[in-house]
C-alpha cells in the first residue's frame, strides 16, 4: 500500500499519522508539503492512496490559499473565502494526477462550507438546528431574527473553523450581548483564545458587517444539556463509517472548542446522563452525517444534546476532526484506526454499502 500525505510536514496531524502507518508495518508515507503543491509540484501519481490533511497552522500556506502578497497578522480573520476557494482549487490538483484520494474534493468543499453542509443534512433529514436565509450584515440578520421569533442565533463566518469568528449573540428587549473569539481593532478583526463579551450594540454590528462580505451562516441557538455546572457537547470521530473516538468538551460559556481553555469532559457520565438508547440514537445520527460523505474515509461530527437529553443535534461536521491526542478505541488512536480501517478492507466495503446512496446527496448539497 503506497500511502502519500499533502499536509504540512512540521504539524502534528502528519506526523501523528505517518507514526499508525509505520506502527502498522506499512512503509513510511510520502509527504506533499502544501508549500509545495500550491507552487507547482506535482500531484500524487496513479496508485497513491492519498490523505489531503488540514492546510492551516502555516501563515505562508495560507497566503498561499488566499493570493496574496503578503502573510496575514497573527489570528487576522481576513479572506476567508479566498482561502476556502484556494482549498478547493489544492484538492483539485491533488485529484488531478489519478491517485485515489481518502477525502475527496468535492465532499471536502461541501465539508467545508457551513451553508451547503448544513443544508445537505437538513436535506437528508439528519436533526440540525435550523438556519437563516443568507444574511449581508447586522441589519438583515436583526430583521430576519425578530422573523423567526428567535433571540439567540450563533453567526459562523461560512469558512471558518476551531470556532474562529463565531458570534454566539443574545438579543433581548434591552440589551444585546455577542460572546465571541473576536478582538477588535481599528484595521482589522483577529481570532483570539480569549472570549470577549460586547453588549455595545454599534460594536456588535460593525463586527458582523466586517465579516458579513466573507460569508456568514446563522443557526438558531439550541439549549445544551449540561453536567454539572457546564454545557457539554461531542467531538464524535467516524471511520469507515463506525463512531469510533468521542471527546466530550465541557464549557462554562457557549463555545465548548478545546483549545479556547474549556475541558475534557466525563464521557461515562454523559453516556449515563444520556442513557442507553439516547446515546445509540445519536451515533445511527453519527453514521447517517458520514454516509453522506462516502469518499471520506473519516469526519469529525460536533454532536450536542439538547436540554433534557431526549433529544440531539449536528452543530457541525469536520473535514479534518479527527486530532483527539490520547483517545484510544480498542487501543487505537484515531489515525491508527483509519489504517486499521484501510488494511481490513473495511473502507473499501463501507463505501460499496453506502457510496451511490452518499454521492447523490452530496451532489444534491452541491
Amino acid at each position: 500500500m503506497e500511502l502519500t500525505v499533502v499536509g504540512n510536514p512540521a504539524n502534528r496531524r502528519v506526523e501523528l499519522f505517518t507514526r499508525a502507518a509505520l506502527a502498522a508495518g506499512l512503509p513510511r508515507p510520502t509527504v506533499l508539503p502544501w508549500r509545495d503543491l500550491l507552487t507547482g509540484a506535482a500531484p500524487p501519481r496513479s496508485g497513491a492512496l492519498v490523505r489531503v490533511d488540514s492546510p492551516g497552522e502555516d501563515p505562508e500556506v495560507d497566503r498561499l490559499l488566499r493570493r496574496a502578497a503578503v502573510p496575514a497578522r497573527h489570528g487576522e480573520l481576513i479572506g476567508l473565502a479566498d482561502a476556502y476557494a484556494g482549498l478547493v482549487d489544492g484538492m483539485t490538483r491533488v485529484a488531478a494526477g489519478g491517485a485515489t484520494l481518502l477525502n475527496p474534493p468535492e465532499e471536502v468543499a461541501a465539508l467545508c462550507d457551513k451553508r451547503r453542509c448544513h443544508a445537505l443534512l437538513a436535506s437528508a433529514g439528519v436533526p440540525v438546528p435550523e438556519a437563516l436565509p443568507p444574511v449581508d450584515g447586522y441589519a438583515r440578520l436583526r430583521a430576519l431574527m425578530a422573523a423567526a421569533g428567535w433571540g439567540r442565533v450563533f453567526v459562523k463566518p461560512a469558512h471558518g473553523s476551531s470556532a474562529a469568528g463565531v458570534i454566539a449573540l443574545a438579543v433581548g428587549p434591552r440589551r444585546v450581548q455577542a460572546v465571541t473569539t473576536i478582538e477588535t481593532t481599528p484595521d482589522g478583526l483577529f481570532n483570539s483564545l480569549r472570549l470577549r463579551r460586547y453588549d455595545d450594540e454599534a460594536q456588535v454590528a460593525a463586527v458582523v458587517d466586517r465579516l458579513a462580505p466573507e460569508g456568514l451562516h446563522v443557526e438558531r441557538w439550541l439549549p445544551k444539556a449540561g453536567l454539572g455546572d457546564r454545557v457539554v457537547d461531542v467531538r464524535v470521530v467516524v471511520v469507515a463509517g463506525r463512531p469510533t473516538h468521542a471527546v466530550v468538551r465541557a464549557a462554562r460559556g457557549p463555545l465548548t472548542n478545546l483549545h479556547l481553555g474549556n475541558a475534557r469532559g466525563d464521557l461515562v457520565a454523559l453516556r449515563a446522563a444520556a442513557g442507553p438508547a439516547a446515546w445509540s440514537a445519536a451515533m445511527e445520527t453519527c453514521e447517517r452525517v458520514a454516509a453522506r460523505f462516502p469518499g471520506c474515509l473519516h469526519v469529525g461530527v460536533d454532536l450536542m444534546f439538547l436540554a433534557g437529553w431526549r433529544r440531539h443535534a449536528v452543530a457541525e461536521v469536520n473535514a479534518f476532526g479527527d486530532l483527539l491526542p490520547g483517545v484510544l478505541s480498542d487501543g487505537r488512536d484515531t489515525y491508527a484506526e483509519q489504517v486499521h480501517a484501510l488494511l481490513t478492507g473495511r473502507w473499501d466495503r463501507w463505501r460499496a454499502s453506502v457510496g451511490a446512496s452518499g454521492r447523490e446527496v452530496v451532489a444534491c448539497g452541491a
